[in-house]
């Protein structure tokens, strides 16, 4: 093997163990990959969408994910947008921060702050320890950008999604 080829080997090993990949390999079926290393991106893609076309939340929010990123599918914020939004309307805290995040900067959404920290504050409700810090003090550094009452507004219309569902 000559140096380039291990070197290329060595990175593939290493990226294969991290986290990343890791949860790749609990949520996609063995068929999803291809060799002993690596999953393939695409064949990860259509098992997410797959799933998430099905009403599956953590899919959903997976999907999400992998659009805002560019990981697997080319980076769409829009379709990033669409996919937190199925499911942050299921209850999904993470995807409701993501999507308040893509209002708060106006990516595949049109920048709303009353929206931003809707999601934010929902997120947050949920999130315990440092997570819930976290959220917090985001969803209060959007806060900062509205006035009192844009952020009664924004309470209120929590308030009342999080008494319909």
């Amino acid at each position: 093997m000559t140096k380039i080829v291990r070197s290329i080997v060595a990175l593939v090993v290493v990226f294969a163990g991290t986290s990343a990949w890791a949860a790749d390999a609990q949520t996609v079926s063995a068929a999803a990959w291809r060799g002993p290393f690596v999953p393939a991106p695409y064949a990860l893609a259509a098992t997410v969408i797959r799933l998430a076309e099905k009403g599956n939340v953590k899919a959903e929010a997976r999907l999400g994910w992998m659009y805002a990123t560019g990981r697997g599918v080319p980076q769409d914020y829009a379709k990033a947008a669409k996919w937190y939004y199925c499911a942050a309307i299921q209850g999904h805290g993470w995807a409701q921060f993501e999507l308040g995040m893509l209002y708060n900067k106006g990516q595949g959404v049109p920048r709303d702050y009353v929206l931003s920290y809707m999601w934010l504050n929902l997120s947050a409700s949920q999130a315990v320890g440092d997570d819930r810090d976290f959220k917090a003090r985001m969803r209060d550094a959007v806060a900062s950008k509205l006035t009192p009452a844009q952020v009664a507004e924004a309470q209120h219309m929590a308030l009342t999604w999080y008494k319909v569902h």
